[in-house]
């Protein structure tokens, strides 16, 4: 199969024309490829295909047969053999790739929006591109790889970053021929600017202290500083993770999340109630009423239902941390909710996934999923303002204080 020595554009279009060939395109795309492979082949021969030359060093031995995926559809290309040595149209194909890369990205970017590889194998064959396995769909959206290292190694020398959210999602991936169950920790900050920009992603075995330690201390080894208070559900040992990674932090304790903890320990007729009662502590104007609600609350529960009380007793400090800062910004610091938007943004991308094949694929899917909300936060307007963000880092939280000068308590009328 040899390739034609020159290419003449408007006489292969009118032979397609005339032809009535449906697919011009993929013809004239084969047809320019093969003709400068056939000239690259000819300069390093050092003669033209065919001919006599005493500056020949090479000669032709044929051709090889080689699928090229493109967004035209797949295209059969004939690739020059040389007697000696080999020949590879570099600037063209890839080794052991079939497809271009503009298919690559397009498939890549599907991957991360979302589309199950099933759905990616019925697009691209819709592309003309005649088979596509999952394997290769997967090998595709591996080019992510380097763009979500990069951004989870970046430096964080954003300035302080006053208020961090951290949560965990459970993900499962197949590990020595089982499926099992890690954690993807996640952390979200407040930069000096303003804006919310995730910090970093990590796969853990366990949800447990020492995985968090070493999450916290990855953070800070890359520059994370000036946290003064981290917002998050009771995660096992991430309290103390703080405490040991983060000095001078404090813990704010999920609400929401505390709240669904909280109505476990009372009977299902009550516990309406029971979420009335405990909301009516952050809708009060100051710290000091928040204190004194949060007293008279337990106090109130305390008449019904003793255990449920001395279970939001405990939590006092950690549910009231909150209060130690400017009251412009309750609402974003007393809960994990941001966090939570977050979160079902990754379960849309992951679910269609199901099980991983192993950890790099979770953290190059959420990794690219965190990287583009990132680039959108950076884009919008500014999550906090720098004036109350300036006013919060003048507050120094002291714990102590909420357990001293506590109104007497006065239960509210059931």
């Amino acid at each position: 199969m040899a390739a034609s020595e020159s290419v003449n554009p408007v006489d292969l279009l009118c032979e397609q024309i005339e032809g009535a060939s449906s697919d011009v395109l993929r013809a004239m795309i084969r047809t320019f490829a093969q003709a400068l492979m056939s000239a690259e082949a000819d300069a390093i021969c050092g003669a033209g295909y065919g001919q006599r030359s005493d500056e020949r060093v090479n000669s032709r031995n044929g051709y090889r047969a080689r699928e090229w995926d493109t967004r035209a559809g797949t295209i059969d290309l004939a690739i020059p053999k040389l007697r000696q040595g080999s020949y590879f149209p570099d600037w063209l194909l890839t080794h052991r790739r079939r497809a271009e890369q503009a298919l690559v990205s397009v498939v890549a970017t599907s991957y991360l929006l979302g589309v199950s590889t099933r759905r990616v194998e019925k697009l691209v064959e819709q592309l003309g591109i005649r088979q596509l396995s999952k394997s290769q769909v997967s090998e595709m959206a591996a080019h992510l790889d380097a763009q979500v290292e990069a951004f989870r190694n970046r430096p964080l020398d954003s300035g302080h970053y006053t208020f961090v959210w951290m949560d965990a999602l459970t993900m499962k991936v197949r590990e020595h021929g089982r499926t099992v169950n890690v954690h993807a920790l996640i952390a979200v900050g407040v930069n000096a600017d303003g804006q919310r920009e995730v910090l970093g992603l990590d796969v853990a075995s366990d949800e447990d202290g020492a995985g968090w330690l070493a999450f916290l201390r990855s953070l800070t080894a890359r520059g994370l500083s000036g946290v003064r208070l981290v917002i998050s559900d009771a995660h096992a040992g991430l309290v103390a993770a703080i405490g040991a990674a983060l000095p001078g932090a404090s813990w704010q304790r999920c609400r929401t999340h505390y709240l669904r903890n909280l109505l476990t320990k009372v009977p299902k007729s009550a516990q309406p109630w029971i979420a009335t009662l405990v909301r009516t502590i952050f809708d009060q104007p100051d710290a000091d009423a928040v204190r004194a609600q949060f007293q008279r609350v337990v106090a109130t529960i305390e008449a019904k239902f003793p255990a449920a009380a001395e279970h939001l007793d405990a939590a006092r400090d950690d549910l009231l941390a909150f209060t130690g800062f400017p009251r412009e910004i309750w609402r974003q610091i007393w809960s994990n909710n941001p966090q939570e938007r977050l979160n079902k943004e990754i379960r849309r991308r992951t679910d269609v996934v199901g099980i991983f094949p192993n950890r790099a694929a979770i953290i190059r899917l959420v990794g690219a999923v965190l990287a583009e909300q990132t680039d959108e936060w950076t884009e919008g307007r500014r999550y906090m303002g720098l004036e109350l963000l300036a006013k919060a880092r003048m507050v120094t939280i002291n714990a102590d204080q909420h357990d001293t000068d506590q109104p007497d308590p006065t239960p509210i009328a059931a």
